[in-house]
């Protein structure tokens, strides 16, 4: 075995060291520059700023340093953990008196380039459990006196500093870092929230600030542009303006569908449901309700309780007794989280054949999930929805091209809806306490998973540890107008159901075998999803998916009667048109029908009634001018029907 010396060695004496490289990739994962291992330098794949993973370490650096900048302005701050996430980072923080003000945060950036000026290194140390908790129980900090506890036995606990002495500042931390202060070029910190600890609103509720970093003051730049977008096509922002959906305390999280939204949302189904023919699916309809014996068969009880709600008669109330609580948890019907368990039922309700194989079930049945009212967040993380659900059930020998198939139709629906760039991960299992199942089918199933893709031509990255716990899967990353990547569809291998609920089929040999189930879905969450395509789209719904295609907008009242006859003609040949027949002036109508994002405003005066023919403005192509009422219907009757197929996703 090579002897431990640190990347920065290993690359010097290679001549692969310059400015630029910050980490290093290793078996895997990205080690800083000053982490000793036992590797040769060939082992070691250099990391830049510019890279994925570069990124992530500038930012986790720079949060670091925001969490110095903090408890040196505010004394008696304690910090609790500070990560990078897709487009930044955040460091959570319980301050005395309050949370941050926009001042504050100004305040913390200055002292924050002041910290980055000194160009002062990271530095790692390894302790021991003790020394730790003794460190941070001096300096107050409980939080992390708990992060400690939580550090699995057999792994070493690493602390982080940086500073010039006697101001260093010291985390619990496992790294990595860039090599310097100095390396943090480009820093905006963005906004404040609260959050509860751990996620948990049973736990203090701390001060979250958000920021974001990049490797050249150029590169933030172009971000806080994208950023302003973002906050001018937040969904919860146009879901208000153009009357699409809305919240109620009386059903937290669970959202209400107006009439426009409802029609969006019901043409997306109504999309995948007419593919669903020509891909070979069936589709069922299955309770809400589910006796509790369902899903201790299927596992839910053990490993998702927390996140399914219960219900109860009074019958059963009344049974309970003594032990309502006891009753209510183990006998309690069970609003149903996911559609899988009764599909399980539906396979294994007769005899089945491998020449039923595949079997491909959907389901576009509602869901409830209990999530935390930390997180629940718009559209994005509800606790009612449902999804483009469907389960394949095959024979082991059919998987890898059932997932070929599946991506096809992927494809097929993600261009349709403009997302034409898509990451696409492999997510492998998790720790063994958490997950069914034994070494050797997972071994088959993330083979399986890997062989499909390659089958397909798909380049992919594996993520070790973020499967599900009855099976991996393959996850796929659209990203949006805004440069932002947003986990949608996924395909998931699971034998482990199969076994749970003994389901088979009569092979060709005459014998029983276990078929494989494939979890999929395209949309996932179709809440979600609207929320997505709704900032991607910016609430320009394109006119096959538009709640309404046009609306007449009348110069004066000597227009009505012309108006309210196109209004009839273009509804004649099914199109969906509204008229604006108030007293407004012209110049407010096509104000407020903007507002709404119309994909066409028609204009009509004495001069259009006259010639049968609208003054055509498209939301998309601009000023069209006069069409004749049969000439624009034609027009719209063709944007009117969904996309055909298209060339495919860049990945």
């Amino acid at each position: 075995m090579p002897e431990r010396q640190t990347p920065r060695e290993l690359l010097a004496s290679s001549g692969k060291l310059d400015r630029d490289v910050i980490a290093v990739k290793y078996r895997g994962r990205t080690v800083d520059l000053h982490t000793p291992v036992a590797a040769t330098a060939a082992e070691l794949a250099p990391v830049r700023a510019t890279d994925a993973e570069g990124l992530a370490v500038i930012r986790h650096s720079t949060a670091h340093v925001m969490a110095d900048a903090v408890q040196r302005l505010f004394p008696g701050t304690k910090v609790t953990i500070g990560p990078a996430i897709e487009d930044g980072f955040y460091y959570d923080f319980d301050k005395p008196g309050g949370g941050f003000t926009d001042d504050d945060l100004r305040k913390i950036e200055q002292t924050m380039l002041d910290v980055v000026k000194k160009d002062s290194a990271f530095r790692r140390v390894v302790v021991s459990r003790d020394e730790a908790k003794k460190m941070f129980s001096a300096m107050g900090e409980t939080f992390k006196l708990e992060i400690i506890d939580a550090i699995p036995p057999d792994e070493e606990v690493s602390l982080y500093e940086h500073g010039v002495p006697p101001n260093e500042w010291v985390d619990v931390c496992e790294g990595p870092h860039v090599p310097s202060t100095g390396y943090l070029k480009a820093v905006r910190l963005t906004h404040v929230a609260g959050a509860y600890w751990r996620g948990d609103e049973r736990n203090p509720m701390l001060q979250r600030i958000y920021g974001t970093a990049f490797p050249s003051p150029e590169a933030l730049e172009e971000h806080l542009k994208l950023l302003e977008q973002a906050r001018g096509r937040d969904h919860r922002k146009l879901g208000k303006e153009l009357e699409l959906f809305m919240f109620d305390e009386v059903a937290p999280a669970m959202p209400f569908f107006l009439p426009r939204g409802a029609f969006v949302y019901t043409r997306m189904i109504d999309y995948v449901r007419g593919l669903y023919e020509r891909h070979g699916y069936d589709e069922v309809v299955t309770p809400q309700v589910f006796d509790p014996r369902l899903f201790r068969t299927s596992g839910h009880l053990g490993h998702y309780n927390e996140n399914m709600y219960r219900v109860w008669t009074e019958d059963l109330l009344a049974d309970a007794g003594d032990k309502v609580k006891e009753g209510l948890q183990q006998g309690a019907f069970a609003l149903k989280p996911m559609n899988c368990p009764s599909h399980c039922v539906i396979f294994g309700s007769k005899r089945r054949s491998y020449r039923e194989l595949p079997w491909r079930v959907a389901d576009f049945g509602r869901l409830h999930r209990y999530e935390r009212g930390g997180v629940v967040h718009g559209l994005a993380r509800v606790r009612s929805f449902a999804q483009d659900d469907a389960h394949i059930f095959c024979a082991e020998a059919q998987v890898s091209s059932e997932i070929e198939k599946f991506i096809g139709l992927l494809n097929e629906v993600y261009v349709a809806f403009g997302f034409v760039k898509v990451d696409i991960k492999l997510a492998t299992r998790p720790a063994a306490e958490k997950r069914l199942g034994t070494d050797e089918e997972w071994d088959r199933s993330e083979r399986a998973l890997a062989e499909g893709l390659e089958r397909a031509g798909l380049k992919y990255d594996v993520v070790p540890g973020e499967g599900a716990f009855y099976g991996p899967k393959i996850e796929f990353h659209v990203h949006d107008a805004l440069k932002r990547s947003w986990q949608l569809g996924t395909i998931q291998y699971d034998s482990n159901l199969p076994n749970r609920f003994d389901l088979s089929f009569v092979g060709d040999d005459g014998h029983q075998h276990r078929p494989v189930m494939l979890h999929r879905a395209i949309f996932g969450s179709l809440e979600r999803f609207f929320g997505v395509y709704l900032e991607h789209c910016g609430g320009n719904f394109p006119a096959w998916l538009a709640p309404k295609q046009a609306i007449v907008l009348t110069v004066s009242e000597k227009s009505d009667a012309h108006a309210l006859k196109v209004q009839e003609r273009l509804r004649a040949r099914g199109l969906r048109v509204d008229v604006d027949l108030s007293s407004d002036k012209l110049g407010a109508k096509i104000r407020n029908a903007r507002l709404l994002r119309y994909p066409y405003l028609l204009v009509v005066g004495p001069k259009e009634a006259e010639i049968d023919s609208v003054g055509v403005r498209s939301r998309d192509a601009g000023e069209l001018g006069a069409m004749k009422v049969d000439e624009l219907a034609a027009r719209l009757e063709a944007e009117a029907r969904p996309p055909a197929r298209m060339p495919g996703l860049a990945h």
